[in-house]
């Protein structure tokens, strides 16, 4: 058993929900303007709920990242592993930007698949470095799957 980091922990926490509060600058005004007068399926969330599930799992992401980072010496390519973390987390960031500030519906369903094939890619690594950081991003994994059928059913109903 690895020993304890405090500093690195709060700051693989801090990580993901720096990224998440980027994205919620992007996403504030639209919710309360433009978000309000799209056509949306019946089965979507209040948007009372996405603030506590994204922090959830931005801190399950965090802690993730935590336990990848503390097998970072046996990992053949940790430059590599880091690599695919960042792009999914800008991938993340970006699908707040594109739907919500840019208001490119279209544009944002096809960001969001390619966001939720990295996120995919992502677990598969952290899954054979350490099987707890993988199964840590499975409610990631289907939060994103939820979030790519909402955004699909946005674009179609608009």
């Amino acid at each position: 058993m690895m020993k304890f980091k405090p500093l690195a922990f709060i700051i693989n926490i801090a990580i993901p929900l720096g990224i998440g509060y980027v994205g919620s600058i992007f996403t504030a005004e639209s919710v309360k303007t433009w978000y309000k007068t799209l056509n949306k399926p019946s089965f979507n969330p209040p948007d009372s709920l996405f603030a506590p599930v994204w922090t959830t799992l931005f801190v399950l992401i965090g802690i993730s990242a935590y336990l990848v980072w503390q097998k970072r010496a046996q990992i053949k390519n940790f430059p590599r592993t880091v690599a695919i973390y960042l792009i999914q987390l800008i991938l993340n960031l970006m699908w707040s930007f594109i739907f919500f500030y840019a208001k490119q519906i279209d544009l944002a369903l096809f960001e969001i698949i390619i966001f939720l094939i990295m996120i995919i890619i992502n677990a598969r690594i952290f899954y054979k470095i350490d099987k707890v950081a993988g199964l840590l991003f499975i409610p990631y994994i289907l939060w994103v799957s939820f979030a790519t059928l909402l955004t699909y059913n946005i674009f179609i109903l608009n």
